[in-house]
């Protein structure tokens, strides 16, 4: 019982995060890989992400973030984490697309 309690609370406490982030697209009618001249869709892409941990902080580091901490891969394959931008914090999706996404 006494190993139970801190996983709850665990629970508990990263529960409301994910609430707060918007979905993965479902079907997203963009490039495999997103290059400048390609518009950026409205949410980030699902599907396999072959970025790593330290891949996806230099992608949303080149973005304008800094301080980017907590990164972790959800079931849809987005990277996803908090950083800075201008002072503010904020939370940031990384999606297999190389698109970064701040909520």
């Amino acid at each position: 019982m006494k190993h139970v309690l801190p996983i709850l609370a665990a629970v508990a406490i990263a529960v409301p995060a994910w609430a707060q982030t918007p979905p993965a697209a479902q079907d997203p009618a963009t490039p495999a890989v997103t290059t400048e001249s390609a518009a950026q869709p409205a949410m980030p892409a699902k599907g396999a992400n072959s970025f790593t941990e330290a891949q996806a902080k230099e992608r949303i580091e080149a973005r304008g973030f800094s301080n980017v901490t907590g990164l972790a891969k959800d079931a849809d394959g987005v990277w996803r984490g908090k950083a800075m931008k201008a002072g503010a914090p904020h939370d940031v999706a990384l999606d297999y697309q190389g698109n970064v996404f701040p909520n």
